[in-house]
């Protein structure tokens, strides 16, 4: 039989006089110091190790997040429906923020945004009523209401400052979301924004009949290609093609939409011209008119004038929607008021 203890355990060799490794039966507080001692370094560096990889991992994720791109299409839930917005462009750089007219959508912008989103974060929204946003067969049309439902838009994305570009009626919701959120809105400008009723000439004969009680509805119903293409002609200068996805959009829209929206513009108008209400906000301002405009008489950009540092910018050779009949132009003029 092999010599050994009771425990199994081999014994201290008496030529060598020292001993094998193994397992110490003494408990941690019965081993010696100095391997305690020998361990806590080891701790301490690995620790040391886990933070910083954990900060650096970190840091990484962050600058990883702010240089993607804010680029998508997303549904935000706000009080009375939802609402789409689109965004291109750097997700930490200036905002810009872009507000279709009647019958619109984030789609009128898009010849527009590839050059915009190069050097800023660009946000299109489909008002209420409009586009992919919700159509409710109630209220929420009024031009203060969807001023404030775009800033509490900007507020779920997270935009703190923004300078706001409004087309036509979209000029009257950038205004009113101005009036609303002087925090928010760092300067506006209008695009073929009329600046008082009495400087609006005509929606076409189209347009005219779409609004007639009853007549206007059975029209809506019966609404072919041609002629929402009729109805559209007057939002671009005389002989521009209207293009297949324009059509779309304003087919999209309800009867109640359509017809809710424009009287809001009107009411809007009615209770105080826009340049007066500019002029009360002190905003940096930005005009563009095209010179060939159908629905407001394009002369009538010089009323805004009358405001301290309003920059008007008349356009030759468009109508009523530059950033689709002159893309490079109208994008140029906006670049150069932002910077």
């Amino acid at each position: 039989m092999p010599h050994g203890n009771d425990s199994g355990l081999m014994t201290t060799s008496p030529a060598s006089g020292n001993q094998l490794d193994e397992a110490d039966p003494r408990s941690p507080d019965q081993q010696p110091r100095r391997s305690r001692v020998r361990r806590r370094p080891r701790i301490i560096a690995s620790t040391t190790l886990l933070t910083v990889v954990g900060l650096l991992l970190a840091n990484a994720a962050m600058v990883s997040w702010q240089a993607a791109p804010a680029t998508g299409d997303s549904t935000l839930h706000l009080d009375g429906g939802d609402i789409h917005v689109s965004q291109d462009g750097p997700r930490d750089a200036p905002a810009l923020v872009l507000i279709h007219g009647l019958g619109a959508s984030t789609e009128w912008w898009s010849p527009i945004v590839p050059t915009l989103a190069t050097s800023y974060r660009v946000i299109r929204i489909d008002l209420l009523g409009h586009g992919r946003s919700a159509k409710p067969a109630g209220g929420g049309y009024a031009i203060p209401q969807q001023g404030r439902r775009v800033g509490q838009a900007l507020d779920q994305l997270g935009v703190e400052h923004a300078t706001v570009i409004g087309h036509s009626t979209g000029g009257y919701v950038a205004t009113a979301l101005a009036e609303h959120r002087s925090d928010l809105v760092t300067a506006l400008a209008l695009i073929n924004t009329g600046p008082r009723l009495d400087t609006f000439i005509s929606d076409g004969p189209v347009g005219k009949l779409v609004f007639v009680p009853v007549l206007g509805q059975l029209l809506w119903r019966l609404r072919t290609d041609g002629i929402l293409r009729r109805g559209l002609s007057t939002a671009f200068a005389p002989g521009f093609h209207v293009p297949q996805q324009l059509v779309d959009d304003t087919r999209s829209m309800t009867y109640h939409a359509l017809t809710a929206t424009s009287r809001a513009s009107e009411d809007y108008l009615a209770q105080r011209p826009l340049p007066d209400r500019l002029t009360s906000l002190a905003t940096p301002l930005l005009v563009i008119f095209g010179e060939l405009d159908q629905r407001w008489r394009s002369s009538s950009a010089a009323l805004y004038r009358s405001i301290t540092g309003a920059k008007v910018e008349l356009v030759r050779g468009v109508g009523h929607s530059p950033m689709l009949e002159d893309p490079p132009r109208t994008a140029g003029l906006l670049l150069s008021f932002i910077s």
